[in-house]
């Protein structure tokens, strides 16, 4: 890549290569957390009301693998990076999902967050007035108001009304037209548990009345989900004590969202390879939910360093040791959660190498 800029050859991602070939419909979500399970979630959903659908992306198979299958009224649920959005031009696609954006991987956007959104905001730049944006409306990073006023703009919110989107009210998810109410269903018909997968799934509810889905299929289809592997992923129950494997959340506002989930005292294993982390932004949320951290990895001493103080932290050589210490300590009705805030390439190949690994210690109790 390096050479070619040298020779200003143009650059282009994956994605805009394998979109120009695409003769479905494209549904491309995109952001900082959430984006596996949204899309899965919108695979799932699509595929239970009848349309054939196609998981690719970031989430793999890649976009070029699938792309020439995907034939005429088919649809393609694309997880969408900002790595693939950064070398895109023309890439369109017929419905855009940007669910949140948080710092993350400023190592690759020179420390400048705005460099950062700017990559995520390239999902929606060529779309018209045929197209679909969906934005949460309760993100601080997401653009309430954008540039492009040609496209249809729908959003999702936990604490607003909004008339054109779905919102909760109660114990209901709601989605309005126009301000005119076309679906609803209860909080509890989403198989996933805490409110980030709330906002998860009403983002994939706006898509799926986009294209006027059956409203009954639809909350058949959000209570068969089965979720995804490592997002806050039930492992087993031993004597009333909840193993939880979230090793996907390898950045400080995934655990925040993971402590959120959950009501039942944890014993937190946090820590890995460190991307500058600040865990202000879990701290009360720490102090308030977690009877103990098990700090583990390269960061295990910055992790007992911060919150030592504030709850007890013992640090770890091993996932084996903190299973095995967390077995021991833990009782009924309380949680045992990986929901590390690093990457895992200090101890582990991926954040799923890791989760299997926890997994496995957990079976092996």
């Amino acid at each position: 890549m390096t050479e070619a800029r040298k020779k200003n050859i143009k650059i282009i991602s994956e994605l805009e290569f394998s979109a120009g070939f695409c003769k479905g419909e494209i549904i491309s979500i995109t952001g900082t957390n959430g984006k596996t399970t949204t899309t899965s979630l919108c695979a799932h959903v699509f595929n239970e009301c009848g349309l054939k659908t196609y998981l690719a992306g970031n989430i793999r198979p890649a976009f070029s693998e699938v792309v020439l299958d995907v034939m005429e009224n088919e649809y393609v649920a694309l997880e969408t990076s900002s790595f693939q959005l950064d070398h895109t031009y023309d890439f369109k696609p017929n419905i855009a999902a940007i669910l949140n954006i948080t710092p993350d991987h400023l190592d690759r956007y020179e420390n400048n967050i705005q460099n950062y959104i700017d990559s995520k905001l390239r999902v929606f730049k060529n779309q018209d007035k045929k197209d679909f944006l969906i934005l949460n409306l309760d993100d601080k990073l997401t653009p309430k108001e954008i540039s492009n006023k040609k496209v249809n703009i729908f959003y999702f919110s936990l604490n607003h009304e909004v008339k054109n989107g779905a919102y909760i009210s109660g114990k209901e998810i709601i989605y309005k037209y126009n301000g005119k109410r076309e679906f609803s269903c209860l909080i509890s018909d989403v198989s996933l548990r805490g409110e980030h997968n709330y906002a998860n799934a009403m983002a994939v509810i706006i898509m799926a009345m986009i294209y006027k889905l059956n409203s009954e299929k639809i909350i058949s289809a959000l209570r068969s989900f089965p979720g995804v592997e490592h997002r806050l992923e039930f492992v087993r129950e031993i004597n009333g004590v909840q193993y939880i494997n979230d090793s996907k959340a390898t950045n400080v506002d995934s655990v925040w969202y993971a402590l959120r989930s959950f009501e039942q005292p944890i014993f937190l294993i946090l820590g890995g390879k460190d991307k500058g982390n600040d865990y202000n932004q879990i701290k009360d949320l720490v102090a308030a939910k977690v009877k103990k951290i098990f700090a583990i990895g390269s960061s295990s001493e910055n992790v007992y360093n911060f919150f030592h103080k504030i709850v007890k932290v013992e640090m770890k050589m091993s996932m084996d040791d903190c299973v095995s210490a967390a077995n021991k300590e833990a009782r009924e009705n309380e949680i045992v959660l990986l929901s590390p805030a690093c990457a895992s390439f200090d101890m582990f190949e991926n954040y799923e190498h890791r989760g299997r690994v926890f997994k496995e210690a957990v079976n092996n109790l």
